[in-house]
């Protein structure tokens, strides 16, 4: 009974190696799976206005002294 399940697990692993393989140089029978290209890394940018630290900052600046000279 041992024996089987080994026999079984061997050919498991066998057929994934293969099929993988298969898929990788494009040979697989379905569509190639393309990835997207690696975006250069960049700083990340805020997503909206409340993400901003500077912004926040100046709104409670604001906020705490309307009569600021600063204001236009």
């Amino acid at each position: 009974m041992l024996k089987f399940f080994i026999v079984i697990a061997v050919f498991a692993a066998v057929t994934y190696l293969v099929t993988r393989m298969l898929q990788e140089r494009g040979e697989g029978g379905g569509p190639a799976v393309r990835r997207r290209p690696q975006r250069p890394s960049q700083p990340p940018r805020p997503i909206a206005p409340d993400d901003d630290m500077d912004f926040l900052r100046d709104l409670d600046r604001k906020r705490r002294h309307p009569t600021d000279p600063d204001e236009s």
